[in-house]
């Protein structure tokens, strides 16, 4: 039995959407080990922490966002300061 063109429309709407699922989630990731190893690497180095504190700072602008990257700050923060302190 022939579909009909609405039939296939559907269809082909169901699978774009199964498609645009399957990319947000590569997306998200890609963003994830990105995010991981920038984060990891960032805390090895001074200059590295002290760059990404930076850009957090200036980008995480929703309250939300700056609660949820406190502690990661601190952090990045202390290492940056270890370039002061004789650590490199």
């Amino acid at each position: 039995m022939a579909r009909t063109i609405d039939q296939q429309i559907a269809d082909a709407q169901a699978k774009l959407a199964r498609l645009k699922t399957r990319q947000k989630a590569s997306d998200t990731r890609r963003k994830i080990i990105v995010g991981a190893i920038v984060t990891t690497e960032a805390l090895k180095d001074p200059k590295s922490s002290k760059w990404l504190a930076s850009t957090l700072r200036k980008n995480a602008t929703r309250d939300v966002d700056q609660k949820e990257i406190a502690g990661l700050l601190a952090d990045l923060d202390a290492k940056a300061q270890s370039a002061g302190a004789g650590e490199v």
